[in-house]
């Protein structure tokens, strides 16, 4: 079993994806999750053993009947002095997938493992049911706790965001995904081979960004 395969059903299972970019862009690599199976002790080991941000990607077609736009779009709507900031493009070259961030109406301040976790669950099962702004609104606070990034699709952007859209794609599964950058004590992002001791120490699926572009 190659290693797409081997991400492809460990995503399915419900199990940690460890999925690298590539040396051309970030060269960082994220633990990937389906967003629906997502849990209070996952939270937990994403926050202690990755440590980076924890986010909720999703492809462009949830994001579009949730009316969610990109945080800059936001900025420009509003005509805020600010805007020009977000047109600045990253080290890497690309424009940001963030959108607003979010907490479930259920949680207290919103960023205990176990209100992150209500949020991103809740999330899942939203755009799962295909649910629609009136219940995204009934149900959701923003500003919160949980930063939504939406994807542009591997052909505008290879980025972890689209990434791991992409493999949910290939898994058949729900295209909502929480992932969470490692980082090493070095201060900075964990190097490729950090990411794939972890992966080999905990018994996850390593997948290069590159096999889902190729594949």
């Amino acid at each position: 079993m190659g290693g797409l395969e081997k991400a492809v059903s460990a995503l399915i299972k419900g199990e940690f994806v460890m999925l690298h970019d590539g040396k051309g862009r970030e060269n960082e690599a994220d633990m990937v999750l389906l967003a629906e199976r997502i849990t209070p002790e996952k939270v937990r080991q994403m926050r202690k053993d990755a440590g980076g941000l924890i986010c909720v990607s999703m492809d462009m077609i949830a994001a579009k009947r949730l009316k969610l736009p990109f945080a800059l779009s936001v900025l420009e709507a509003a005509k805020n002095p600010l805007a020009p900031m977000g047109r600045k493009k990253t080290a890497y070259g690309d424009m940001p997938a963030f959108s607003i961030s979010i907490n479930h109406l259920s949680t207290f301040t919103g960023i205990t493992d176990n209100d992150r976790a209500k949020t991103i669950l809740e999330f899942a099962k939203l755009v799962k049911r295909k649910g629609g702004v009136s219940e995204f609104k009934g149900n959701f606070r923003a500003i919160g706790h949980v930063f939504l990034l939406v994807s542009r699709g591997l052909e505008n952007r290879r980025g972890h965001t689209e990434l791991s859209v992409e493999l949910a794609k290939r898994a058949g599964a729900n295209p909502v995904l929480v992932l969470c950058e490692m980082l090493s004590d070095t201060g900075n992002a964990a190097t490729r081979q950090e990411a794939m001791y972890y992966a080999r120490k905990k018994k996850l699926a390593f997948l290069e960004g590159k096999e889902l572009v190729r594949g």
